[in-house]
C-alpha cells in the first residue's frame, strides 16, 4: 500500500484537519476520483489520530459526497470529485459560516438571473408546486424549499455550473440546519417573489428578490452564531 506525503496531525486536532489533509492529497494530485483510501488503521497511524477523529473526518467527508463507502468494499474518493471539485473547497471551509453562506449567495445570485432568460414555463410549475407543498407542510417544509433552490439552479441550463449545483445544495443543508426558528410564511413570501421576477423573466427583479431572501437567511443565522 502507498504511504501518502502528509503532515503528520497532532492528537489534540479534531477532524476538520483530517479532512483538510485528506483534501490536499486531492488538490496534489496524490488521491483522484475513483481512488481507494487506506483503512482506517492506516489513517490513524499516518496521521497520529485517534478511530473517533478517522470516522468523524469520513463521516463529514461522505456527507459532502467527497468520499464514498462501499458495502465490504472498502473507501473511495467519488467520481463526483472530478466533475465537481467545489466539493473539494467546501469540504474544507464547511465549518466556515460566513463563507458558506457567501459561496452559496454568489452562485444562486448569478444562477437566478440566467434562469430569468431560460425557465420554462414547467419549471414554473414546478416552482409554484414547492410554494403549495410549503404550505401544506409548515412544519417540517426543509425538502420543499431546497426543491425551490435546486429547480432555478438547474433551470439556468449551463452545464459548466451544473458541477457547482450539488455542493451548492449541500451548503443549502448546512445554513438550513442552523435554523432553529421556522417562518414558513416569511419563506413562503421571499419564494413568491422570486417567482413572480421569474415568471416576468426579469433578471434585475430576480436578482433582487433572490438577494431579499438569501440575505435574510445569512443575517438570521450569522445572529444567531453570535
Amino acid at each position: 500500500m502507498q504511504h501518502y506525503q502528509v503532515d503528520s496531525v497532532k492528537r489534540n486536532t479534531l477532524a476538520q484537519q483530517v479532512m483538510e489533509q485528506i483534501i490536499s492529497l486531492l488538490m496534489s494530485g496524490q488521491l483522484k476520483p475513483g481512488d481507494r483510501l487506506p483503512p482506517e488503521m492506516e489513517l490513524m497511524e499516518q496521521l497520529d489520530v485517534s478511530r473517533p477523529v478517522v470516522r468523524e473526518a469520513l463521516s463529514s467527508l461522505e456527507t459532502l459526497e467527497v468520499i464514498s463507502r462501499r458495502p465490504r468494499g472498502g473507501t473511495f474518493v467519488s467520481e463526483k470529485v472530478g466533475s465537481s471539485p467545489f466539493r473539494a473547497m467546501l469540504a474544507i471551509f464547511i465549518n466556515n459560516l460566513p463563507a458558506v453562506i457567501e459561496a452559496r449567495m454568489t452562485l444562486e445570485l448569478g444562477l437566478v438571473t440566467i434562469a430569468a432568460e431560460k425557465i420554462t414555463d414547467e419549471e414554473l410549475s414546478q416552482l409554484k408546486e414547492t410554494i403549495e407543498n410549503i404550505r401544506l407542510h409548515r412544519d417540517d417544509y426543509g425538502a420543499y424549499d431546497k426543491q425551490f433552490h435546486r429547480i432555478i439552479a438547474y433551470s439556468a441550463k449551463n452545464p459548466i455550473v451544473e458541477g457547482m449545483i450539488e455542493s451548492l445544495l449541500i451548503a443549502h443543508d448546512k445554513t438550513d440546519s442552523l435554523i432553529t426558528i421556522r417562518e414558513p410564511e416569511l419563506t413562503i413570501q421571499y419564494h413568491e417573489a422570486i417567482l413572480e421576477a421569474l415568471k416576468k423573466h426579469d433578471p434585475a427583479e430576480a436578482f433582487q428578490k433572490m438577494y431579499d431572501h438569501l440575505k435574510y437567511v445569512r443575517d438570521k443565522i450569522l445572529d444567531g452564531q453570535s
